[in-house]
């Protein structure tokens, strides 16, 4: 197996804290390919830290549902499962309307601000796996503000297992991808300014739809 060459990520307060920010980097940006094995003496040389920073990173990074860590082979990145991908977004589509149904009922200004900022700073973001988290933090803005902390705790498990396939749906069409989730973006901002909850919730539904479509034409 050939040893994928990690990209370092910023400088974190803890080994741990980098080890984890630069893996989860290269997951969601698309550097490590589906099924890739992760192991642990390697990234450690690579980043020059020690075994345990790795070890607690792959493990947050299990926990998150990025990786996967088997008894006997160790940890992977997962591999393409398209049926585990319609079932992510099956689930989505029958939560997201709830929750932004609740959302626009109790979002408070400040909160429809934050999500724009997070909006702005993904236009600017070249980075593919930091675009997929800022992606994931606009959408988690609108699932907090619903005030439901258990469908916002479904919600976050959902999203997390759809992140490393929101960076997949990129690939080949990176840039009109991105242009098409900014337009849905912009518009589901300006309909929680309004106030206008069915159409916020139909923007969501066919960005959904419009990620689904895409990971359809990769299987």
């Amino acid at each position: 197996m050939t040893t994928v060459v990690l990209k370092p990520g910023p400088p974190a307060r803890t080994a741990h804290a980098f080890v984890y920010e630069t893996l989860r980097r290269a997951i969601l940006g698309g550097d490590l390919p589906l099924g890739y094995r992760l192991v642990q003496a390697d990234i450690a040389a690579q980043l020059k830290v020690s075994i345990t920073p790795v070890r607690e990173a792959l493990r947050d990074l299990a926990g998150e549902g990025l990786i996967r860590i088997d008894a006997h082979k160790g940890a992977m990145l997962r591999e393409f499962d398209l049926a585990e991908v319609r079932e992510i977004y099956e689930l989505r589509r029958m939560l997201e309307p709830v929750s932004i149904r609740k959302a626009v009922e109790r979002i408070t200004d400040e909160e429809i601000d934050l999500a724009e900022g997070l909006r702005m700073r993904m236009r600017e973001e070249f980075d593919p796996g930091e675009w997929v988290e800022l992606n994931r933090r606009f959408h988690a803005v609108f699932s907090d503000a619903a005030g439901s902390p258990r469908l916002c705790a479904i919600l976050k498990g959902l999203r997390d297992g759809a992140a490393v396939y929101v960076g997949l749906s990129l690939r080949g069409h990176e840039r009109a991808r991105r242009a098409e989730a900014d337009r849905d973006h912009r518009e589901l901002v300006t309909a929680f300014r309004g106030r206008r909850a069915e159409e916020a919730v139909g923007i969501v539904l066919r960005h959904l739809d419009a990620t689904m479509a895409a990971l359809e034409r990769l299987a």
